[in-house]
């Protein structure tokens, strides 16, 4: 058994901390200063975001949006596109799920890398 208290990490914005990772995922604490946001993005894996302190409002693709109190956890499909708004300085857990998930470049072979960015090459021509 691990632990960690999520609550006595030094408050470390802009430098997320992985805590955990095996191959059933990836645990991340991200500290967001008040206004900053996380932009509209995807990730591969499912993801799950909890509010640990602070304040965030959490919008999805379809235009959903929680605002997000400490113990709220939101799930997001894989490819499922979010944004997150700090709302107050807040800290957030963030759990990809399975890690690396399909398609994400830690679980390429590096042949399938290099047809990837061969790929890109041509269409940039």
């Amino acid at each position: 058994m691990d632990e960690w208290d999520l609550k006595r990490l030094a408050w470390r914005p802009h430098h997320p901390q992985i805590i955990c990772s095996t191959e059933q995922g990836r645990a991340i604490v991200l500290d967001l200063p008040a206004g900053e946001m996380l932009q509209d993005h995807q990730v591969h894996e499912g993801a799950w975001i909890t509010v640990i302190d602070g304040a965030a409002t959490i919008t999805s693709q379809a235009g959903q949006t929680i605002d997000a109190q400490p113990g709220m956890l939101v799930q997001f499909a894989p490819q499922e596109r979010h944004e997150v708004k700090a709302l107050a300085n807040s800290r957030l857990l963030l759990l990809l799920t399975p890690w690396p998930g399909p398609g994400h470049p830690g679980a390429m072979t590096l042949e399938q890398k290099t047809d990837v960015r061969e790929r890109a090459a041509e269409r940039a021509s």
